[in-house]
């Protein structure tokens, strides 16, 4: 019985992951503390699509730099672009406002402004750039990897910082624990591990360290976390992971 109990509880995991970091049409429950050791899960998975998509292109005879937009171009339709939302928003709040008040209102705002707009190219910029390197190399685990580290961040952030507004998702859907945390960046570990294997590591170094300045910018600005600041620290750790990666080819 207890068996059962931990493999339905892990089953609603990666259900409440991929239903709230996807477009895949997953029910689950959103008004419950959910999962966050299954992130890295649903990012691998995002990964995964996308790199067979550009495999498929590149093989097909599609030259790195177009497949690499592809790449980015399936990544976006299977989160509904939920992290680029983020950094903009982040971007237009963090730099736009003058009061923790006014920042918050900026995020809240679906409007994008000049420094969203300007995030939002320059994080693409850095992506393809990093894409193409890797791709040009065949070095589609690497792509895999970026992804599930990339989406651990979020549930330490999550963890570690209050939510700034006491509203919205990443209030609704609760707080993780430190323990999940921790299995969710050791989840992450392993899916790089196995993915790009000794390249791995100075990208978790990597992006410990850009999610700590994430973090600490967080704090400083609203005083903790939203949803849009944890969708910023993905594409954050994302665009630190690739260029790390692309360094190491």
């Amino acid at each position: 019985m207890q068996s059962r109990d931990i493999m339905t509880g892990v089953i609603n995991d990666l259900r409440a992951a991929f239903g709230l970091l996807t477009r895949i049409p997953v029910p689950f429950a959103a008004a419950r503390p959910i999962g966050a050791w299954a992130w890295p899960v649903a990012g691998a998975a995002i990964g995964a699509a996308a790199s067979v998509a550009g495999f498929a292109a590149n093989a097909a005879g599609l030259p790195a730099g177009p497949a690499a937009g592809l790449v980015l171009a399936v990544a976006a339709v299977l989160t509904g672009a939920l992290h680029e939302d983020g950094l903009a928003d982040m971007a237009d709040g963090f730099f736009g406002g003058h009061s923790v008040e006014r920042r918050l209102a900026i995020m809240k705002d679906s409007h994008i402004g000049s420094f969203g707009a300007l995030a939002l190219m320059l994080g693409l910029l850095i992506r393809w750039s990093a894409l193409m390197v890797l791709i040009a190399g065949a070095h589609w685990g690497a792509i895999i990897a970026v992804a599930a580290l990339s989406r651990a961040p979020m549930a330490a952030i999550m963890a570690g910082l209050p939510n700034a507004r006491g509203a919205g998702l990443s209030h609704q859907v609760g707080r993780p624990t430190r323990q999940a945390a921790v299995l969710a960046a050791g989840m992450a570990l392993a899916i790089a591990l196995a993915a790009a294997d000794r390249a791995a590591l100075p990208m978790v170094l990597a992006v410990v360290l850009a999610s700590i300045c994430t973090a600490a910018l967080a704090k400083a600005k609203i005083g903790g976390q939203t949803g849009d600041v944890l969708g910023a620290a993905q594409q954050i750790a994302e665009m630190t992971a690739l260029c790390v990666a692309a360094a190491l080819v």
